[in-house]
């Protein structure tokens, strides 16, 4: 079932188009990553969605419904933006009280969310001796203060310490596990294949790519890399055995439209010796990059998964 619904929307400031048409959903109970290059659009659907810009066209809803119309939006979706800001004067915990206060929370949950986001022995300092990444998480406290169905993250990673990487990852699954919907902005790719259990991928403000990990990656065909000190004789027999093959630079070969076990035949009935034998595929930043490119510009989405997820 869909939670966060991206319906053909549209952003322009001015002459500038910072969305363009765009349309995703998520899904409860998921992680979904939500990537793109720098001035793709990403925070400005984010911002859109919670109701900090008004679209120029089409709509972002949670639920079907605008996040101004939201009964109690402090316990329906947590946020985290980019631009998060805080007063250096005040402790993280007067400053989670505060939210509380005007979001109509208990003030003992300021603690709570404190101890959930590792940051309960520094509650009694003040913001401004806050390193980065301890902001980071007191913004993320500051998501989850109403305790919410929906969250909402814009590069919630940046500033964190591979420590702290390693535990929003756990973190983030453990509330998807709870049933809550996540979605989450982010440039380290690496990471959000580890996180999410779906991709969106946008340029130039438009959809490109979106479907699970799994699928996107599976878009590219495999290759298998192998090297043999009779590289001549075993790239003869696997154009032979109508497998493309090509030898590298580095004397590799390279040996596409076929499994590693299908080479390894090959080779055998060939009698040629290997010293290796690999199935490489594309890695999600591989991905991206070819996506989001110059040769990606003006690309049509890729069409991944017909449930769920990108329509």
């Amino acid at each position: 079932m869909s939670v966060i619904q991206i319906d053909h929307l549209s952003k322009r400031f001015g002459p500038t188009t910072a969305v363009d048409d765009l349309s995703f959903e998520v899904d409860a109970g998921s992680v979904t990553g939500f990537l793109g290059p720098n001035g793709a659009g990403k925070t400005t659907t984010l911002r859109t969605l919670l109701g900090l810009v008004t679209p120029t066209a089409g709509r972002a809803t949670v639920h079907g419904r605008p996040f101004r119309d939201l009964s109690h939006p402090i316990v329906q979706v947590g946020a985290l933006l980019e631009s998060s800001s805080f007063h250096p004067g005040r402790t993280a915990r007067d400053h989670l009280r505060i939210l509380a206060t005007a979001g109509r929370v208990p003030a003992a949950r300021a603690d709570e969310v404190l101890e959930l986001v590792g940051l309960a022995d520094a509650a009694r300092r003040k913001v401004k001796g806050f390193s980065m990444g301890m902001r980071q998480r007191l913004g993320l406290a500051s998501a989850l203060l109403g305790d919410p169905e929906v969250l909402v993250l814009d590069e919630p990673a940046n500033g964190l310490d591979p420590e702290g990487i390693r535990w929003l990852r756990q973190f983030l699954r453990h509330l998807a596990g709870q049933g809550r919907t996540v979605l989450i902005s982010s440039h380290l790719l690496a990471e959000v294949s580890q996180t999410v259990d779906r991709v969106v991928i946008i340029n130039h403000g438009r959809l490109v790519a979106g479907g699970t990990v799994e699928e996107l990656l599976s878009r590219d065909e495999a290759t298998v890399r192998v090297r043999s000190p009779q590289a001549e004789l075993l790239v003869d027999a696997l154009k032979a055995a109508g497998i493309v093959a090509e030898r590298g630079r580095d004397d590799a070969i390279a040996a596409r439209g076929a499994t590693s076990a299908d080479v390894g035949e090959v080779a055998a009935r060939a009698g040629v010796v290997l010293h290796e034998l690999v199935t490489e595929r594309s890695t999600l930043e591989q991905i991206f990059f070819e996506l989001t490119g110059p040769q990606g510009d003006g690309a049509q989405p890729a069409q991944l998964t017909t449930e769920g997820g990108v329509q």
